[in-house]
């Protein structure tokens, strides 16, 4: 499994990639829960995340994929797409994160509208994402391809309220 775009390249994590994931923990907002933060005794260590990632299966029609940069392959976050049990079976998720020194520059869109095509190639006919109200930039992504806010809201005291979007593929 491999999605290319004009500037990146999304493809299976590797277990190096565990310290880029291990980045993305420490740079967490502190609005998240803390069950998506280091604990108190710093995990997930890179350890732990070289075992998720040799643990997880290949990407087929569902999985998250490291997006890397073409121009000189530096690993900057993960897209894709996961069946969190959350949303409507056969629906699957879109997660995406990408570290923060690479916001701003139009990745997290572009990698995006890659995920989309992988799910409509798959044969996926809608696809949902959730994202905090305060998260005003991935709302944009959001929004920006085509993802509609619905009336499903989940507010959790002290973190803010998770928004569920959809799209038809």
């Amino acid at each position: 499994m491999r999605l290319e775009t004009e500037r990146l390249l999304l493809r299976p994590q590797r277990v190096e990639d565990a310290t880029v994931l291990r980045e993305l923990w420490t740079e967490r907002d502190p609005r998240v829960p803390a069950h998506r933060r280091l604990d108190a005794q710093g995990r997930p260590t890179v350890a732990d995340l070289e075992d998720a990632i040799r643990t997880d299966p290949a990407p087929v029609t569902t999985g998250l994929l490291a997006v890397e940069l073409k121009v000189d392959g530096d690993v900057i976050g993960y897209c894709g797409l996961v069946d969190s049990g959350r949303g409507t079976t056969g629906e699957p998720e879109l997660a995406f994160e990408l570290l923060r020194r690479t916001w701003g520059n139009g990745y997290a869109t572009e990698a995006v509208d890659a995920v989309i095509d992988w799910a409509r190639s798959s044969g996926h006919q809608r696809l949902w994402a959730t994202v905090w109200n305060w998260n005003t930039a991935s709302r944009r992504v959001l929004a920006k391809l085509g993802f509609t806010e619905t009336d499903r809201r989940e507010t959790v005291p002290g973190h803010g309220t998770t928004l569920w979007t959809t799209k038809a593929l």
